[in-house]
């Protein structure tokens, strides 16, 4: 690309791909900021983040939804009293300034890690747009009037919604994927749908007849081509042309159960997912699942036997959670009875000899069947059709890949936090490793990455925040418990960092020097 070309790129890409000049300059004003890149250019909240410097800390109903901000005001959905609600707080005091209850319906069936308050709302310079998979669509005026509904059959998923609305342009675009992916069945079909941000009407929607059930948020990728709309899905990566919904090209090789958002910089976008059960490495170290399996050893002969299946007991998929969390293992039945039918079967998977034991060897062996392979995948533009395993794809890595976070993409490193505290640094341009450094919080991590400052703000499922200087070099500045679980990202102003944790809302904002 010549210099001239370059200079209208980053141009055209500022003010169309990351939404930074749209929606009235809102800034983050959707899932992880601009454009869903987690970056939050210009801003500069405080680095240090403990619980007693927070400019306020303000109860919050159960939700995941992240919080989105306009100019005055914080915005998210919660669950309260077995009812669904959208909430706006004051940026400056944390104080409630209106909520409004959905429409009562019957609220859908959800993981135990999973809510019915997940998606995050949308807001633009005049309309709050939200999405509950229960009910539909509602817009909102920033003073809490309805303005519109849309309700939605719900789709079935196998966690929940957590899929969120994007906007491109007078548009407002939401991925509704479906287990009940029928093509005679317009209700039950998987799809991609623009609905006109005025009115709720529906502009364009497109059929995604090869996917079922995700979580992951699409996202507008602005490059010297044009535009695409990417969405990653059940095993594979779409790219569609926003304006219309037709199809342009898609790549495979993605787990079943897709979670992160894609991402862009450098003239590529990057798409990645973890192996089928929270998988980061493509050779999985066996150590942690077996060290799992050996609490149930009570007699120390280094093997389990039947007799040995407690409780709790099932395959362990991320031995780093504890037992009975609910993503540990493979989930078990409440009744006492099937729980056992269910043990019993899953032990015949890993016996291989029926000799009536679990070993060492039996476990390694079956951990290589698990399906799919983490990856992270970058792709050039230009791409037609099935772009997988051609010269469009720029380059995969499969090491280090989180399960829930999405990466980030700055300055052409991309960072990505994974179960168990690991940060990784990747040259976005090789592909390669810069590092891989564990963070003070073994734990599970569900939150992504932002950054402002030159730093990545990083929240552990336990709470514990760690402040990590970018570059090509591990270097953690700061670290605080808040003793407080984060499961959702962080959203950012000028001067401030909003957190939600499990049961509050807090603004930690930078004092004037």
């Amino acid at each position: 690309m010549r210099p001239i070309e370059s200079i209208i790129y980053l141009l055209t890409s500022f003010a169309l791909g990351t939404g930074v000049l749209s929606s009235e300059d809102l800034g983050w004003n959707q899932l992880r900021g601009p454009n869903g890149s987690g970056v939050g250019e210009g801003l500069a909240p405080p680095i240090k983040i403990e619980a007693k410097t927070a400019a306020w800390k303000v109860p919050v109903a159960p939700g995941l939804s992240s919080p989105v901000l306009s100019k005055n005001r914080i915005f998210l959905t919660a669950l309260e009293n077995d009812r669904l609600v959208t909430i706006a707080f004051d940026k400056a005091s944390g104080e409630v300034v209106w909520r409004k209850e959905a429409p009562k319906t019957e609220l859908e069936k959800v993981h135990k890690a999973n809510g019915p308050a997940t998606p995050t709302p949308l807001v633009d310079g005049k309309r709050l747009y939200v999405y509950f998979g229960s009910y539909g669509l509602l817009c909102y005026d920033h003073d809490g009037a309805e303005l519109w509904s849309k309700p939605i059959p719900t789709p079935k998923s196998l966690y929940g919604a957590s899929s969120s609305p994007i906007e491109h342009g007078d548009n407002l675009i939401l991925v509704i994927d479906n287990d009940r992916n029928l093509p005679d069945s317009k209700l039950s079909q998987s799809r991609v749908v623009a609905f006109k941000k005025a009115t709720g009407e529906i502009d364009w929607e497109t059929p995604r007849h090869f996917v079922r059930s995700g979580w992951s948020t699409p996202m507008i990728w602005t490059h010297h081509d044009g535009e695409e709309l990417v969405i990653l899905g059940t095993g594979r990566v779409d790219s569609y042309d926003p304006k219309t919904g037709k199809e342009k090209w898609f790549a495979t090789g993605f787990s079943r159960e897709t979670i992160a958002m894609p991402i862009a910089g450098n003239g590529n976008v990057y798409i990645s997912s973890a192996q089928l059960g929270g998988g980061a490495d493509e050779n999985v170290d066996p150590k942690p699942f077996w060290d799992a399996v050996m609490r149930f050893d009570k007699n120390g002969d280094e093997k389990v036997d039947r007799s040995e299946m407690t409780e709790h007991f099932t395959f362990p998929l991320r031995p780093e959670l504890p037992l009975g969390h609910p993503g540990y293992g493979i989930p078990l039945p409440k009744n006492e009875k099937a729980r056992m039918e269910r043990q019993i079967g899953m032990f015949g998977w890993v016996d291989k000899d029926k000799d009536g034991f679990w070993t060492k060897e039996e476990l390694y062996g079956h951990l290589t069947l698990r399906r799919g392979r983490p990856i992270l995948m970058a792709i050039r533009p230009g791409g037609e059709g099935d772009i997988t395993g051609t010269s469009f794809v720029a380059w995969e890595l499969r090491k280090s890949i989180p399960e829930i976070p999405s990466p980030l993409f700055h300055e052409n490193r991309i960072y990505m936090v994974r179960n168990g505290g690991l940060l990784a640094a990747v040259d976005a341009v090789e592909g390669e490793l810069l590092y891989r450094e564990r963070l003070g919080s073994t734990g599970q991590y569900s939150a992504s990455p932002v950054a402002a400052n030159g730093h990545l703000y990083l929240a552990s499922n336990r709470g514990l925040i760690s402040v990590v200087k970018m570059g090509d070099t591990f270097e953690v500045v700061h670290e605080h418990d808040l003793d407080d679980p984060v499961f959702v990202t962080p959203a950012m102003d000028a001067t401030t960092l909003y957190l939600r944790s499990e049961g509050s809302l807090w603004s930690f904002r930078k004092m004037s020097e």
